[in-house]
């Protein structure tokens, strides 16, 4: 037997001495995760009831769209969501057809969740189409709303006339329905996908269950935390920040579990009791365990800096995440290891076999990693100067990135009403019709903004609110019918709240469009002097953009300082760290520069959002430094036993196929993000998927250790292993 298995005699007989604490203590702690699974398991359905998918929620108290919002409800009596019907007619409309969708739309409040103060049917120029403003209540089911509504006006319409329900609870129905199989799609692939293979890796049936259960069990407590949180208002959730909280914790407690796994089964070889094997076993995974979830919890907390809530907020529901999915690793998987033992692996039960561990030299002698590892010893300047280049070539592809924003209506991706809608819209009526700017503005002022907006191009009509107008508003025109203050003209009496007015201007192009974008920009520079503050919906997507190439530009330095830090005092050493961010970074340019070239020339897709890549280096750097955590705290334990180039070899062959698996697992759960047809979802899971991937065969398989090998002894400076080992 080698000295491992002698230190874990004294242990063994602990334990027998004790018998009662090996059954106590596991059957405790799986009995503690039951309680909260069982607490946590039934809130999967009921997310949606402390989330919002709000986009101005999520906006900085501090922008002009958010101060808009919160001021609009002293204009309005309601918090209604707009929606827009639009009637687009086969041939033009006859009095019977007008007279037909007027009566449509008067019944129209009879559904269940929409507002009484609905507007009269709007008849086009060209007398081809109409449209009606029709509001729903804030706390109705608005999915479902909408698509009652659809088929209420569908049913009363005559036969020709085609029904969009648009608009802004159009657009926001089609999120509502996007996100609507996170609970059951994306949990149902992402874990199907992990158990086919842990049964590929582990050729065993039992064992898969009990990792899965793992995860399972850490994402049913994080939930049951995240929930109550939210409820009580501590944290803001969302749809989106509730798929990437799944898949982060199924995926992440699943790669701890691995490497737990992994090395009971390495240490089942070498000792005999098995309450020997696991307590050494979790000695030997505690550290890179900890130190990995960490990095992780470091990473995503730095976007508490962030401005844009949807950021900021994501960074403690995700830790949360990765807090639970540690410690059901170090807990919940010892006790049901230790329950089953080497029943775990059947029909492939690891056996004590010390003397042919100790003649393998603690490591493959056959197989892809022995290979690997002869491979990089023979030529290692060779093989990372080669990958570096391979990864650089691959990173050019970032000049292709178009990550700038896009429209509200490319949000949902596969077919949409409300985009059908809004383009049959522009075809008949002004583009921005049910999506107006709010210009809220100082009573004193209202001629000179009025004057402004009037003279601005892009606007194709302004209205003033007003008690006088049963529609809530009054027009403002330059030819003097209703203006405000137009010479020879009375100027409506406008609603006014603590010495301001609201003004409505209609775009002439689409609210989501690039066009309304500049229009925006340009009301807010010539407004600015005013005192006037704009919001609406294309304010909000303005302010939403801006704020989160903030956050990115701010955030991606903040989080690269914190996990240097981290590796710092992990490794004990300056070199090594700055190397794994170094080879990470370029890891992660690489995966956005090709993932840029698959969505433009693949997927055609419009765009990206700004947070696209926020996101993608947040999981990329902070779960790619994981494998790299995994194989240099073990290649630093095998250096002071056997050298630092014997060490990196070892490492490497000892490693290999648990982070591979590990790669493989966290891949997988993401890219079954990509089942929930919204955009950023989609673009997020490719950019982590591939990035993972490559980065696990590619950079941690070869640049690493290569470019370590290379280096020898020196990787470790300044520490004692640099001044004291041997290369």
């Amino acid at each position: 037997m080698d000295d491992r298995t002698r230190t874990r005699e004294p242990r063994r007989a602990r334990t027998r001495r004790r018998p009662w604490a090996r059954i106590l203590l596991p059957a405790l702690l799986i009995l503690a995760w039951l309680v909260g699974a069982g607490l946590g398991g039934p809130l999967f359905g009921k997310v949606d009831e402390v989330s919002s998918n709000d986009r101005t929620a999520y906006l900085p108290e501090s922008a002009d769209a958010t101060k808009v919002q919160a001021l609009l409800g002293e204009f309005t009596d309601s918090d209604a969501i707009p929606a827009v019907a639009v009637f687009v007619g086969d041939d033009a409309l006859t009095e019977a057809d007008t007279d037909a969708l007027t009566d449509a739309v008067a019944t129209a409040p009879e559904v269940e969740g929409v507002a009484d103060d609905v507007s009269p049917a709007i008849i086009s120029d060209d007398e081809m189409a109409a449209q009606a403003f029709i509001p729903i209540h804030s706390d109705a089911e608005l999915a479902d709303t909408v698509q009652a509504l659809a088929s209420h006006l569908r049913s009363a319409v005559p036969d020709g006339v085609t029904v969009y329900i648009t608009g802004p609870a159009g657009f926001s129905a089609d999120l509502v329905a996007g996100f609507a199989g996170i609970d059951g799609i994306l949990l149902g692939v992402a874990l199907l996908a992990v158990l086919v293979i842990l049964v590929l890796v582990y050729r065993s049936l039992l064992l898969p269950v009990v990792v899965l259960s793992t995860s399972l069990f850490a994402l049913c407590v994080a939930l049951l935390a995240v929930w109550w949180l939210a409820k009580a208002g501590v944290l803001l959730l969302s749809g989106q920040t509730q798929g990437i909280l799944f898949i982060l914790v199924i995926g992440a407690a699943t790669d701890y579990a691995l490497l737990l796994v992994s090395r009971f089964r390495e240490e089942l070889r070498v000792t005999q009791d098995k309450g020997a094997a696991l307590a050494a076993a979790w000695k030997g995974s505690f550290e890179p365990i900890v130190a990995s979830g960490g990095t992780v919890i470091a990473g995503l907390l730095c976007l508490l800096l962030s401005d844009l809530k949807s950021n900021s907020t994501l960074g403690p529901v995700a830790a949360i995440g990765i807090l639970f999915a540690m410690l059901s690793a170090l807990t919940l998987l010892p006790a049901l290891l230790m329950l089953f033992g080497r029943a775990a692996f059947w029909p492939r039960r690891p056996t004590f076999e010390p003397q042919r561990l100790e003649a393998e030299d603690g490591r493959a002698t056959t197989g892809i990693w022995a290979r690997l590892s002869g491979m990089i010893a023979r030529r290692p300047r060779a093989i990372w100067i080669g990958t570096t280049a391979l990864l650089l070539i691959g990173a050019a592809g970032l000049t292709q990135l178009n990550a700038s924003g896009v429209p509200q209506s490319d949000l949902v991706l596969g077919a949409s009403e409300a985009r059908d809608g809004q383009v049959a819209l522009g075809e008949h009526f002004p583009g921005g019709s049910g999506s107006p700017v709010y210009v809220i503005i100082d009573e004193n002022r209202l001629q000179d903004a009025a004057d402004v907006l009037l003279s601005a191009e892009g606007v194709d009509a302004v209205t003033v609110a007003s008690a006088e107008s049963p529609s809530g508003s009054a027009p403002v025109t330059a030819d003097g019918i209703g203006a405000v203050g137009a010479p020879g003209a009375p100027a409506p009496e406008p609603t006014i709240a603590h010495g301001d007015v609201l003004l409505q201007a209609t775009l002439a192009d689409a609210a989501d469009s690039d066009a309304a974008a500049s229009v925006v920009r340009a009301l807010r520079t010539d407004l600015d002097p005013l005192g006037g503050l704009v919001g609406g919906v294309t304010a909000t997507s303005i302010d939403t953009n801006d704020a989160s190439i903030h956050d990115r530009n701010l955030i991606i330095p903040v989080i690269l300082a914190v996990i240097m830090v981290i590796l710092m005092l992990l490794l004990r050493s300056l070199l090594a760290p700055v190397l794994l961010i170094l080879t990470t970074v370029l890891s992660f340019g690489t995966a956005l520069g090709i993932s840029a070239l698959v969505f433009d020339g693949v997927f055609r897709f419009p765009g990206a959002d700004p947070a696209v890549p926020l996101y993608g280096f947040v999981f990329l750097v902070a779960l790619g430094i994981d494998y790299n955590i995994f194989l240099m705290t073990r290649v630093r334990e095998e250096s002071r036993r056997n050298g630092t180039r014997d060490g990196i070899l070892r490492g490497l062959s000892i490693t290999g196929g648990v982070i591979t698996s590990a790669g493989l697992v966290l891949a997988a759960t993401f890219a079954a993000l990509s089942v929930i047809p919204i955009l950023f979802l989609v673009q997020l899971a490719f950019i982590v998927a591939f990035g993972v991937l490559l980065d696990t065969f590619i950079v941690r398989s070869l640049l690493v250790p290569a470019l370590s090998y290379d280096i020898g002894r020196r990787i470790w400076w300044p520490s004692t292993l640099w001044r004291t080992g041997d290369d």
